[in-house]
């Protein structure tokens, strides 16, 4: 039981340290504080139809202002509160990482590098 429990808490680590990573990424001060927001704990009556809107706006790309991009932001929202999507999530963060590692890297480690 421990070790299991101890694999979710570097699981959940690990998870909280790629998407601050992502985080970091993203341009506008105001959107990355938005997204801090929404990916922490207290923000679940929130985060849910956000990320529910957000996959809807992503099958909506052929729209101005709403593309593709909007569908990954939307199902890592919704997997912070689905158990099932996190494990899908993670795995498509693990892939996403083998292939393009500079994206999960810190903003703030690569200007000290």
């Amino acid at each position: 039981m421990t070790e299991r429990r101890t694999a979710n808490m570097d699981d959940d680590e690990r998870r909280t340290e790629r998407l601050d990573a992502l985080v970091s990424k993203v341009p506008g001060a105001w959107f990355r504080a938005v997204l801090r927001w929404l990916l922490g704990p207290s923000a679940w009556f929130a985060r849910i139809p956000i990320g529910i809107l957000m996959c809807i706006g992503g099958f909506l790309a052929f729209l101005p202002v709403l593309g593709v991009w909007m569908l990954p932001l939307g199902l890592i929202l919704l997997a912070q509160d689905l158990p099932p999507l996190r494990r899908l999530v993670d795995r498509a963060m693990d892939w996403a990482e083998r292939r393009w590692p500079q994206l999960f890297e810190h903003k703030g480690r690569d200007a000290r590098r």
